[in-house]
Formats: structure tokens, C-alpha cells, sequence
């Protein structure tokens, strides 16, 4: 799956436990009619994919959706859900590096030559 839109929030890399767990957290607007604010979150080594983006570059982000169940002390069974990235690429440079789509020169074309001779198509309007 993917997400893509404008950064709009880039987190520091945090440190969790005696292990060094290490998470960084990245928010994403997606350009659409309502568009949605997307908290990606990139754990371990992947934190470092964050480096080189910014607030406003386009990007798209490659994702998993992550569940877990926890039991509370009460007994109580609870789920959460969170949006893991594992690649993310920025979309300026496809743009900048994509020619620009160009129409054939007019003098290519033939031009019609009688106007008032009707011709049959097959055209549904």
C-alpha cells in the first residue's frame, strides 16, 4: 500500500527501552478533496530514510498496516492500529526528471480540404 501527498511534520528519532528501540514519525497531507493529515511511523533502521525530506516535499510513502492486541491490568482486551513505512521516495524529482509531453507540430496535419461533403462515422455523437 501506499500513501502519498506534502509532508506536512517530521518527528526526531526516539529511543525506547534498554534495547534501543528507535521510532520516528512523519505526517503526510494527502491532496484530495478532503484531504486527511496520515501519521506514518518508520521504526529501527528505517528512521534514517527521513533524513534527506522536508516540510513540503511531495512524497509517496510505501506502508504496512500494523494491529496489536494488549490486556490491560483490568483484564480488559484492547486494539491498536498504526501505519509502518518501509520506503518513502520523493515525488519532485519524478516530476523535474519526467519530459514534458509534447504535441506533434501542426504542419504534420494535413488540412481538411472540403468542408461541405458530409462523411459517414461511426462516432455514437
Amino acid at each position: 500500500m501506499e500513501v502519498q501527498g506534502k509532508v506536512k511534520m517530521i518527528g526526531d528519532t526516539q529511543t525506547f527501552g534498554s534495547n534501543g528501540f528507535r521510532k520516528r514519525e512523519i505526517v503526510v497531507t494527502t491532496e484530495e478533496q478532503y484531504p486527511q493529515h496520515i501519521m506514518v511511523e518508520f521504526v529501527q533502521d528505517k528512521c534514517d530514510l527521513l533524513n534527506p525530506f522536508q516540510v513540503g516535499h511531495d512524497v509517496k510513502i510505501s506502508i504496512n498496516l500494523r494491529g496489536r492486541e494488549w490486556v490491560n491490568p483490568q483484564g480488559e482486551t484492547k486494539y491498536f492500529n498504526s501505519i509502518q513505512g518501509w520506503r518513502i521516495e520523493s515525488l519532485q524529482a519524478v516530476a523535474q526528471n519526467a519530459p514534458a509531453p509534447t504535441a506533434p507540430p501542426a504542419d504534420n496535419f494535413e488540412p481538411a480540404s472540403d468542408f461541405s461533403k458530409e462523411e459517414h462515422d461511426d462516432l455514437p455523437f
